[in-house]
Protein backbone atom coordinates (compact mmCIF):
# COMPACT_ATOMS: atom_id res chain seq x y z
CA UNK A 1 0.00 0.00 0.00
CA UNK A 2 1.30 3.49 -1.27
CA UNK A 3 0.66 4.96 2.76
CA UNK A 4 3.11 2.19 4.23
CA UNK A 5 6.00 4.82 3.00
CA UNK A 6 4.82 7.61 5.48
CA UNK A 7 6.29 8.19 8.07
CA UNK A 8 3.23 7.25 10.52
CA UNK A 9 2.96 3.74 9.20
CA UNK A 10 3.08 1.15 11.92
CA UNK A 11 2.92 4.02 14.69
CA UNK A 12 -0.24 3.92 17.39
CA UNK A 13 -2.60 6.73 17.96
CA UNK A 14 -5.42 6.68 20.48
CA UNK A 15 -8.18 9.14 20.01
CA UNK A 16 -10.86 9.43 22.83
CA UNK A 17 -13.95 9.99 21.87
CA UNK A 18 -13.59 8.66 17.79
CA UNK A 19 -16.77 7.48 17.39
CA UNK A 20 -18.34 10.56 16.04
CA UNK A 21 -17.35 14.21 14.96
CA UNK A 22 -14.51 15.78 15.50
CA UNK A 23 -12.36 12.36 16.90
CA UNK A 24 -13.31 10.32 14.29
CA UNK A 25 -12.34 12.93 11.73
CA UNK A 26 -8.85 12.76 12.90
CA UNK A 27 -9.06 8.90 13.62
CA UNK A 28 -9.53 8.21 9.60
CA UNK A 29 -7.04 10.85 9.08
CA UNK A 30 -4.27 9.24 10.98
CA UNK A 31 -5.39 6.17 9.67
CA UNK A 32 -4.88 7.26 5.72
CA UNK A 33 -1.48 7.97 7.01
CA UNK A 34 -0.69 4.54 8.31
CA UNK A 35 -1.51 4.54 11.89
CA UNK A 36 -3.02 2.18 13.89
CA UNK A 37 -6.17 3.44 15.67
CA UNK A 38 -7.48 2.98 18.78
CA UNK A 39 -10.96 4.59 19.31
CA UNK A 40 -12.94 5.52 22.28
CA UNK A 41 -16.22 6.69 23.07
CA UNK A 42 -20.20 6.18 23.40
CA UNK A 43 -22.46 5.18 20.62
CA UNK A 44 -22.21 3.02 17.63
CA UNK A 45 -18.63 2.02 17.61
CA UNK A 46 -19.17 -1.62 14.85
CA UNK A 47 -19.35 1.01 11.61
CA UNK A 48 -16.45 2.85 12.52
CA UNK A 49 -14.45 -0.11 13.15
CA UNK A 50 -15.13 -1.22 10.13
CA UNK A 51 -14.82 1.75 8.46
CA UNK A 52 -11.48 2.21 9.48
CA UNK A 53 -10.18 -1.48 9.44
CA UNK A 54 -11.16 -0.67 5.45
CA UNK A 55 -8.25 1.68 5.33
CA UNK A 56 -5.33 -1.16 5.90
CA UNK A 57 -4.79 -0.45 9.71
CA UNK A 58 -5.18 -2.60 12.79
CA UNK A 59 -7.93 -0.82 14.76
CA UNK A 60 -9.29 -1.40 18.36
CA UNK A 61 -12.23 -0.04 20.38
CA UNK A 62 -12.58 0.36 24.11
CA UNK A 63 -15.48 1.80 25.71
CA UNK A 64 -13.27 4.23 29.07
CA UNK A 65 -15.75 6.48 30.50
CA UNK A 66 -13.41 9.35 29.94
CA UNK A 67 -14.43 10.68 33.80
CA UNK A 68 -13.70 7.71 35.59
CA UNK A 69 -9.51 7.41 36.23
CA UNK A 70 -9.39 4.13 36.93
CA UNK A 71 -11.63 2.96 33.40
CA UNK A 72 -9.02 5.62 31.83
CA UNK A 73 -5.62 3.22 33.31
CA UNK A 74 -7.56 0.36 31.22
CA UNK A 75 -8.00 2.35 28.33
CA UNK A 76 -3.97 2.96 28.44
CA UNK A 77 -2.79 -0.75 29.42
CA UNK A 78 -5.17 -1.86 26.70
CA UNK A 79 -3.71 -0.06 23.94
CA UNK A 80 -0.19 -1.05 25.01
CA UNK A 81 -1.37 -4.09 25.57
CA UNK A 82 -2.53 -4.13 22.08
CA UNK A 83 0.09 -2.25 20.24
CA UNK A 84 3.08 -1.77 22.11
CA UNK A 85 2.69 1.40 23.04
CA UNK A 86 0.59 4.49 22.33
CA UNK A 87 2.72 6.96 20.06
CA UNK A 88 0.07 9.28 19.34
CA UNK A 89 -2.43 10.41 21.78
CA UNK A 90 -5.60 12.60 21.14
CA UNK A 91 -7.21 13.93 23.78
CA UNK A 92 -10.87 14.49 22.21
CA UNK A 93 -13.66 13.69 24.52
CA UNK A 94 -15.44 16.23 25.55
CA UNK A 95 -19.11 17.41 26.95
CA UNK A 96 -20.78 20.52 27.15
CA UNK A 97 -23.63 21.74 29.64
CA UNK A 98 -24.65 25.63 29.66
CA UNK A 99 -25.94 27.73 32.65
CA UNK A 100 -25.05 30.42 33.98
CA UNK A 101 -22.77 30.14 37.06
CA UNK A 102 -25.29 31.02 40.02
CA UNK A 103 -27.56 28.23 38.35
CA UNK A 104 -24.50 25.86 37.29
CA UNK A 105 -25.31 22.22 38.85
CA UNK A 106 -22.49 21.48 40.62
CA UNK A 107 -22.39 17.49 39.62
CA UNK A 108 -22.69 19.03 36.19
CA UNK A 109 -19.32 21.10 36.78
CA UNK A 110 -17.51 18.30 37.82
CA UNK A 111 -18.27 16.60 34.84
CA UNK A 112 -17.40 18.79 32.64
CA UNK A 113 -14.23 18.96 34.31
CA UNK A 114 -13.45 15.52 34.74
CA UNK A 115 -14.36 14.89 30.62
CA UNK A 116 -13.01 17.75 29.07
CA UNK A 117 -9.88 18.24 31.49
CA UNK A 118 -9.01 15.58 34.15
CA UNK A 119 -9.17 13.11 31.18
CA UNK A 120 -6.73 14.54 29.34
CA UNK A 121 -3.80 14.74 32.72
CA UNK A 122 -4.58 10.78 33.21
CA UNK A 123 -4.38 9.82 29.31
CA UNK A 124 -0.58 11.93 29.06
CA UNK A 125 0.26 11.05 32.32
CA UNK A 126 0.21 7.39 31.58
CA UNK A 127 1.50 7.41 27.81
CA UNK A 128 4.15 10.15 28.47
CA UNK A 129 6.55 7.44 29.96
CA UNK A 130 6.67 5.37 26.58
CA UNK A 131 6.87 8.17 24.60
CA UNK A 132 10.56 8.99 26.35
CA UNK A 133 11.84 6.05 26.58
CA UNK A 134 11.40 5.91 23.15
CA UNK A 135 12.11 9.81 22.83
CA UNK A 136 9.45 10.34 20.24
CA UNK A 137 5.66 11.26 20.36
CA UNK A 138 2.58 13.79 20.51
CA UNK A 139 -0.07 14.76 22.49
CA UNK A 140 -2.67 16.75 20.75
CA UNK A 141 -5.05 18.04 22.76
CA UNK A 142 -8.58 19.36 21.35
CA UNK A 143 -8.72 22.41 23.45
CA UNK A 144 -11.33 25.06 21.41
CA UNK A 145 -11.13 28.81 20.73
CA UNK A 146 -13.11 28.29 24.48
CA UNK A 147 -9.57 27.81 25.43
CA UNK A 148 -8.68 31.49 24.31
CA UNK A 149 -11.70 33.62 25.07
CA UNK A 150 -15.03 32.72 27.29
CA UNK A 151 -18.56 33.08 26.67
CA UNK A 152 -21.33 33.48 28.34
CA UNK A 153 -22.97 30.54 29.89
CA UNK A 154 -19.77 28.05 29.35
CA UNK A 155 -18.17 28.65 32.70
CA UNK A 156 -16.99 25.09 33.03
CA UNK A 157 -16.18 24.48 29.65
CA UNK A 158 -14.89 27.58 29.21
CA UNK A 159 -12.39 26.44 32.85
CA UNK A 160 -11.61 23.34 31.15
CA UNK A 161 -10.55 24.02 27.75
CA UNK A 162 -8.37 27.12 29.49
CA UNK A 163 -6.88 24.55 31.77
CA UNK A 164 -6.28 22.21 29.01
CA UNK A 165 -4.09 25.06 27.04
CA UNK A 166 -2.06 25.16 29.96
CA UNK A 167 -1.55 21.71 30.48
CA UNK A 168 -0.24 22.08 27.02
CA UNK A 169 2.39 24.33 27.58
CA UNK A 170 3.57 22.89 30.98
CA UNK A 171 3.53 18.98 28.98
CA UNK A 172 5.55 20.41 26.34
CA UNK A 173 8.12 22.76 28.43
CA UNK A 174 8.81 19.34 30.36
CA UNK A 175 9.84 17.31 27.24
CA UNK A 176 10.99 20.45 25.13
CA UNK A 177 14.34 18.71 24.67
CA UNK A 178 12.83 15.33 23.76
CA UNK A 179 11.14 14.00 21.01
CA UNK A 180 7.79 14.53 22.65
CA UNK A 181 6.03 17.03 21.44
CA UNK A 182 2.34 18.78 22.89
CA UNK A 183 0.08 21.08 21.09
CA UNK A 184 -3.83 21.91 21.61
CA UNK A 185 -5.83 22.34 18.35
CA UNK A 186 -8.66 25.47 18.98
CA UNK A 187 -11.39 24.61 16.53
CA UNK A 188 -14.61 27.62 16.73
CA UNK A 189 -17.84 25.60 15.27
CA UNK A 190 -17.63 22.45 14.12
CA UNK A 191 -20.65 20.65 12.39
CA UNK A 192 -20.31 17.68 14.71
CA UNK A 193 -23.69 15.80 15.76
CA UNK A 194 -24.02 17.32 19.03
CA UNK A 195 -23.77 21.37 17.39
CA UNK A 196 -26.41 20.14 14.23
CA UNK A 197 -28.79 19.70 17.61
CA UNK A 198 -27.83 22.94 18.59
CA UNK A 199 -28.37 24.24 15.03
CA UNK A 200 -32.22 22.33 14.67
CA UNK A 201 -33.04 23.71 18.01
CA UNK A 202 -32.57 27.25 17.22
CA UNK A 203 -34.15 26.82 13.78
CA UNK A 204 -37.17 25.95 15.47
CA UNK A 205 -37.37 28.37 18.34
CA UNK A 206 -36.69 31.14 15.20
CA UNK A 207 -38.97 29.73 12.94
CA UNK A 208 -36.35 29.65 10.22
CA UNK A 209 -35.12 27.12 8.08
CA UNK A 210 -31.73 25.35 8.93
CA UNK A 211 -29.12 26.83 6.70
CA UNK A 212 -30.61 30.32 7.82
CA UNK A 213 -29.94 28.94 11.61
CA UNK A 214 -26.62 27.74 10.42
CA UNK A 215 -25.60 31.50 9.03
CA UNK A 216 -27.10 33.19 12.42
CA UNK A 217 -25.49 30.88 14.97
CA UNK A 218 -21.72 31.72 12.94
CA UNK A 219 -22.39 35.52 12.56
CA UNK A 220 -22.53 35.39 15.95
CA UNK A 221 -18.81 34.61 16.50
CA UNK A 222 -16.98 33.30 13.75
CA UNK A 223 -16.38 36.14 10.48
CA UNK A 224 -15.88 33.64 8.01
CA UNK A 225 -19.18 32.09 8.35
CA UNK A 226 -18.24 28.52 7.66
CA UNK A 227 -17.73 25.61 10.17
CA UNK A 228 -14.60 24.00 10.45
CA UNK A 229 -14.85 20.44 9.24
CA UNK A 230 -13.73 17.19 11.56
CA UNK A 231 -11.37 16.81 8.07
CA UNK A 232 -9.58 20.09 8.64
CA UNK A 233 -8.97 19.34 12.29
CA UNK A 234 -7.56 15.65 11.18
CA UNK A 235 -5.27 17.32 8.47
CA UNK A 236 -3.83 19.60 11.55
CA UNK A 237 -3.29 16.36 13.58
CA UNK A 238 -1.60 14.84 10.94
CA UNK A 239 0.66 17.78 9.99
CA UNK A 240 1.50 18.24 14.50
CA UNK A 241 2.65 14.62 14.12
CA UNK A 242 5.16 14.98 11.25
CA UNK A 243 8.33 16.16 10.71
CA UNK A 244 7.99 19.79 9.88
CA UNK A 245 6.35 19.92 13.39
CA UNK A 246 9.34 18.85 15.79
CA UNK A 247 10.06 22.05 16.83
CA UNK A 248 6.53 23.10 17.00
CA UNK A 249 6.20 22.93 20.85
CA UNK A 250 2.96 24.24 23.36
CA UNK A 251 1.64 25.88 20.99
CA UNK A 252 -2.59 26.46 20.70
CA UNK A 253 -3.51 26.69 17.08
CA UNK A 254 -6.78 28.22 16.23
CA UNK A 255 -9.08 27.07 13.29
CA UNK A 256 -11.90 29.30 14.36
CA UNK A 257 -12.34 31.12 11.04
CA UNK A 258 -11.10 34.51 12.81
CA UNK A 259 -13.27 34.05 16.50
CA UNK A 260 -10.48 34.84 18.43
CA UNK A 261 -8.48 37.42 15.93
CA UNK A 262 -11.67 40.29 16.56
Amino acid sequence: MAHKAHSLAGKTALITGSTSGIGLGIAKKLAAQGCNIMLNGFGDYESVLEAITAMDVQVDYHGADMGQPNEIENLMNATANRFGRCDILVNNAGIQHVAPVETFPTERWNAVIAINLSSAFHTSRLALPAMQAANWGRIINIASVHGLVGSAQKSAYVAAKHGIVGLTKVTALENATSGVTCNAICPGWVLTPLVQQQVDARATQMGVSNEESKRSLLAEKEPSLQFTTPEELGDLAVFLCGPASNNIRGVAWQMDGGWSAQ
